[in-house]
């Protein structure tokens, strides 16, 4: 999830947001993209900046954990209606995300949700098994595909193969940075049973390839991860808004396209991501498959 900590500049004095260090440019999934309706796209791109900077906020190593939840709090806290303060020295994202919501009357509950995950980031390292893992999938990435679905005014029988999806799509991002969140933080999300039965422990992380033994690990990750992106597929049928349904087919196919990148390569040994010829076939994909 991170660039490497050199790379990170300091944050500056007195400002809340702060930059991680971080690229923007290789974000793997379309974000409020021209399939959205056009009069939602604004509130679909307030809560993308929203969750950006507080991760931005989380992942940033020049700031202590206690600093990054203050920081997160006081963006929970704006979010809730406190007193905004000097310009400069409070959270912009987080006044844009109140306006939104009072605009389209959308529960904030999923922004206090993923501010939630960026406090686990900001105070734990390490994950003990699967389960805990999709504990935290439950706060980092559920609530993404939940605001979606909210602002569409979809049915709440969308949710588990929306979590899902989201879920799959977070656990092929901790896969693709494995190295690098090790590197800049020291923060591990492939389960130390995962690795314990491989005979690993977290530091095959710093080789420059991938030993065996967490090539199992990923492996199994993957195995796993494929079975939600299989329950992610009942999706697209469930969503009534023609321009969501085709981007969520779109995501399913990119997710499985990630997914077999990753078990084809080495993410030690380079960023795994996807071509522009993998948007352009899961595009197809998901558009032919979803039409109407």
């Amino acid at each position: 999830m991170t660039a490497l900590a050199a790379e990170t500049p300091p944050p500056q004095e007195g400002t809340l947001e702060t930059p991680s260090g971080k690229g923007r440019s290789g974000e793997n999934f379309p974000v409020g993209s021209w399939l959205i309706r056009r009069d939602l796209r604004p509130h679909v791109h307030a809560f993308y900046r929203f969750a950006r900077n507080a991760d931005d906020i989380a992942d940033n190593p020049a700031l202590t954990p206690d600093d990054k939840v203050r920081r997160l709090d006081r963006m929970a806290a704006i979010l809730d209606g406190a007193a905004y303060g000097p310009p400069g020295e409070d959270s912009p994202a987080a006044l844009a995300m109140r306006q939104s919501l009072a605009e389209t009357g959308v529960t904030a509950q999923h922004c206090h949700d993923v501010l939630h995950a960026f406090r686990l980031d900001a105070t734990k390292l390490r994950y003990r098994n699967w389960d805990d893992l999709m504990g935290y999938c439950r706060y980092s990435a559920s609530p993404v595909g939940r605001q979606l679905l909210d602002l569409h005014g979809e049915s709440r029988d969308t949710w588990p193969p929306s979590d899902a999806l989201c879920s799959a799509l977070q656990v092929l991002n901790h896969l693709q940075d494995c190295a690098a969140d090790y590197h800049a933080l020291d923060r591990v999300y492939l389960p130390l049973d995962h690795l314990g039965a491989a005979g690993c422990t977290v530091e095959v992380l710093a080789a420059p390839a991938a030993v065996p033994g967490l090539r199992r690990v990923i492996d199994s990750l993957l195995d796993r991860t494929e079975a939600l992106i299989a329950t992610a597929r009942d999706l697209p049928p469930r969503v009534a808004a023609r321009g969501l349904r085709w981007e969520s087919a779109v995501i399913v196919a990119l997710a499985g396209r990630l997914a077999l990148r990753l078990r084809r390569g080495d993410p030690l040994a380079t960023r795994l991501k996807l071509s522009k010829n993998d948007f352009t076939a899961a595009f197809l994909t998901g558009i032919l498959a979803r039409r109407g």
